[in-house]
């Protein structure tokens, strides 16, 4: 069996001196589809960004794609990044530059250089994600669906290992939210694991997956609760 992408062991998380997480005991396989959830301000975020290294950990295991979250030097944090696929709710796009050029700068960033490579990269990302020919668009005269169609574009244009997901639908409607979801699901299907962050709990059963509870200062995997697989 392949090593877990993720695998946190009785991993401690503070912020600004307060403890968010203590005991985290988290696993992420290949080919996964893991929900976080847990109400506001319960680490869901925190967690997340101990895994891009943006946040640092204060004892436990903690391993992501070979690396040692815990031993890891800020110049490695580059590297790990462009393994993974960042999906923020809040969109982040850059909105100075359409769409391609917003796809393109991050390419370019991660070492792309031949154009004809890049324009066809852009455009199979965008198809992937139902948005080709949008390529002209700026952010602004985009829906909030279509920009975070766009978002999940960026994040898989390097064919991550993993897609993490910091409450994607949050911003969104309803509909237009489980048709996130159902991108995020067909991505996962071609071999990106995906690590969502949701308070909404409808798209648990909708969406089967496993399932851990953030709840005072902990994490516990409540999959059966939904009726869906156990592992």
């Amino acid at each position: 069996m392949d090593e877990p992408l993720i695998r946190y062991k009785d991993v401690y998380i503070n912020q600004q001196e307060q403890e968010v997480l203590k005991g985290i005991n988290l696993e992420l396989n290949k080919g996964e589809f893991v929900y976080l959830t847990g109400k506001v301000g319960s680490g869901k975020t925190s967690l997340l960004k101990t895994i891009y290294g943006e946040l640092e950990i204060l004892s436990g295991e903690a391993e992501v794609l070979g690396y040692d979250m815990k031993r890891i030097k800020r110049k490695h944090i580059p590297e790990l990044r462009r393994k993974l696929g960042i999906v923020f709710q809040d969109f982040q796009l850059l909105t100075d530059r359409n769409v391609h050029d917003n796809l393109s700068f991050v390419l370019r960033a991660t070492g792309w250089s031949n154009r004809a490579v890049v324009d066809a990269r852009i455009e199979e990302v965008l198809e992937q994600v139902g948005m080709s020919g949008k390529g002209y668009k700026m952010p602004h005269e985009l829906s909030g669906g279509e920009q975070q169609r766009i978002v999940i574009a960026r994040a898989i244009l390097n064919k991550p290992d993993i897609i993490l997901a910091d409450e994607p639908t949050g911003n969104l409607d309803t509909e237009t939210g489980r048709k996130i979801v159902e991108l995020l699901k067909s991505i996962c299907a071609t071999g990106s694991a995906i690590l969502m962050s949701t308070h909404n709990l409808n798209l648990l059963t909708d969406y089967p997956g496993v399932v851990y509870r953030l709840e005072n200062h902990q994490i516990s995997e409540v999959t059966a609760e939904y009726n869906i697989f156990s592992r």
